[in-house]
C-alpha cells in the first residue's frame, strides 16, 4: 500500500507565529515571547490547587500533562536541538511542555532542566489550562493566558469561594482547547501533529463528540472536598504510553494506568483475514489482512505518528507448527522485521529522501495512518512450497508500540528500551485446507 501524501505538508506559519529576529533567537509574541509577558509569580501550583482539589490533583499528578517536563525522552529531544541550534530555538518544544514557564521567562537560551522554577517543570499545571482565556490559534500553543482572571472551567454553576472567583467556560468542553497544543507545527511550518485537524473531518465531530468525552471522562463525585456532588471529568487524559521513568507513578498507579491504555487500545482498530479455504501444495496463497480503524475521533494511530510504532505482524505455520511466512515478528533488536512489513503511522524525510528521527531536520511528513472508521487492505503472496502437512494456519495481529527501541537508542536512552511495551490491539485467525497436487 503505497503511503499517502496528501496532507502532511508545509503550511507557512505568517505573522506572529514564529520568526527569528536579528539575534537569531526563534520567537512568537504569544507562546514564545522575548520578553515576559506573565509572571511566575502569579500562577498557583498544582499542590497548592490540590488542597481543596484532592481528586483531580491525584488525577492529574499520574498524567502525561504532569509528565510533560519529566519525560526522559522530551528531554533528549531538547537538548539535541538546543545542541543543533546553540539554543536558539529553545523555546519551541517548551511552550507547550511549560507555556507558564516560557511566557514566565523561566525558559532562556541554553536553559538547563535543573535551574527551571517549580512552577515551569510543573509542565501541564492546573493554571496552564483553567487560566487560559481564549484560543488564539488551534495549534503551537495557542491559548491566550490570563493570570489574573477567573479560574475557567465546564462547571455550569460553579461555586463561589474565598479562594478563588470561577467561572463557566464552554471553550474548556470542546476539542478546539485541546488543539492549542495537541496539533503542532515545526518552525519550518511542517504539520507534525494533528489530531484536532483529523476530528475536524470525523464522523464523530458530524455528531458533536468531543476529545474532552473519550479522553477525559465524566464521572460523579466532588470537585472539592466536601463540596456537592457533581458529575466531573477524570484528569488523567489517558493516552497510548506508560511512563519510561521510573519512580514517576506509584507501582499502583503504574498498574490502574497500563489496565486504562489496554482498554483504549483494545478497542482503537480490527484486524480481518481473507484467505481462500484451501490451496493446493507449492501454490502461493493469496491473504488479505484488513484493518479497520474503529475510532471515529481521528486517525490509528494519531498523535506524534513519526514517534509511535503501529504494524501488522501475520505468521502463516503448516500442520506441525513450523512458521512458512511471517512478517511483523520481533528481530534481536526488538524491532518488528519482514520483507512486506505491514506498517500504519508516518516518517519524517529530509531534502535528501533520508528517513530522520529529528523533526527539524524534514522536510516531509509521509503518513498511512487510517482515517476514522475507515480501512485499509494489504495483500500477501505467500509460499507454501517449505509447507509440510496440512493444514495451514494464518495468525495476524495489529500490534502497537508508544516508541521505537530503536529510536530510543538513538537518543542515548537504552536503558529505557526494555520497558518499552508491545500492545496487542486486535487479532484473527483462519485456515487453510493443503491439498496434494
Amino acid at each position: 500500500m503505497k503511503p499517502l501524501r496528501l496532507i502532511l505538508t508545509l503550511i507557512p506559519l505568517g505573522c506572529g507565529d514564529g520568526s527569528s529576529g536579528s539575534d537569531g533567537l526563534l520567537s512568537d509574541e504569544l507562546s514564545m515571547p522575548r520578553v515576559p509577558t506573565v509572571a511566575l509569580d502569579s500562577f498557583a501550583s498544582a499542590e497548592d490547587c490540590g488542597v481543596c482539589h484532592q481528586a483531580h490533583y491525584a488525577e492529574w499528578a499520574a498524567s502525561a500533562h504532569a509528565y510533560a517536563m519529566k519525560d526522559p525522552v522530551f528531554r533528549a529531544f531538547v537538548a539535541i536541538r538546543q545542541e543543533n541550534y546553540a539554543g536558539e530555538q529553545d523555546k519551541f518544544c517548551l511552550q507547550c511542555h511549560s507555556p507558564i514557564g516560557t511566557r514566565g521567562g523561566d525558559i532562556v537560551a541554553g536553559f538547563e532542566f535543573a535551574d527551571l522554577q517549580p512552577i515551569t517543570l510543573e509542565g501541564v499545571t492546573c493554571e496552564s489550562c483553567h487560566k487560559a482565556a481564549s484560543l488564539a490559534r488551534p495549534f503551537n500553543s495557542g491559548h491566550v493566558l490570563d493570570p489574573d482572571g477567573p479560574m475557567r472551567g465546564t462547571i455550569a454553576a460553579p461555586l463561589g469561594g474565598s479562594f478563588h472567583e470561577s467561572q463557566f467556560s464552554p471553550l474548556h468542553g470542546g476539542s478546539a482547547f485541546c488543539a492549542g497544543c495537541h496539533d503542532l507545527r515545526e518552525a519550518s511550518g511542517l504539520v507534525l501533529e494533528r489530531p484536532y485537524a483529523e476530528w475536524q473531518e470525523s464522523p464523530a465531530a458530524a455528531v458533536g463528540v468531543q476529545c474532552q468525552d473519550c479522553h477525559m471522562p465524566r464521572y460523579e463525585g466532588q470537585a472539592v472536598a466536601g463540596g456537592p456532588t457533581r458529575t466531573l471529568h477524570r484528569h488523567t487524559w489517558i493516552g497510548a504510553g506508560i511512563p519510561l521513568l521510573e519512580g514517576f507513578v506509584t507501582k499502583d498507579e503504574e498498574a490502574a494506568l497500563r489496565v486504562e491504555v489496554k482498554r483504549l487500545l483494545a478497542g482503537a482498530a480490527r484486524v480481518d483475514i481473507a484467505a481462500p479455504a484451501f490451496v493446493r501444495a507449492g501454490d502461493e496463497v493469496d491473504l488479505d489482512i484488513t484493518v479497520k480503524n474503529n475510532i471515529s475521533a481521528h486517525n490509528f494511530p494519531t498523535g506524534s505518528t513519526f514517534n509511535r510504532q503501529a504494524w501488522v505482524e501475520v505468521v502463516v505455520r503448516d500442520g506441525d507448527g513450523r512458521v512458512v511466512f511471517a512478517t511483523g515478528t520481533l528481530d534481536a533488536r526488538g524491532e518488528p522485521r519482514g520483507s512486506e512489513l505491514l506498517q500504519l503511522g508516518s516518517v519524517l524525510v529530509d531534502a535528501r529522501g533520508r528517513r530522520v528521527l529529528l523533526p527539524w531536520r524534514a522536510t516531509e511528513h509521509v503518513s498511512n495512518a487510517i482515517e476514522p472508521l475507515r480501512e485499509r487492505v494489504f495483500r500477501l503472496r505467500v509460499a507454501t512450497a517449505s509447507a509440510g502437512r496440512g493444514p495451514l494456519s494464518v495468525e495476524a495481529r495489529v500490534l502497537f508500540r508508544a516508541f521505537s527501541p530503536e529510536a530510543l537508542r538513538a537518543l542515548g536512552l537504552d536503558e529505557y528500551a526494555a520497558r518499552l511495551e508491545v500492545h496487542e490491539v486486535s487479532r484473527d485467525v483462519a485456515g487453510v485446507e493443503l491439498r496434494p497436487r
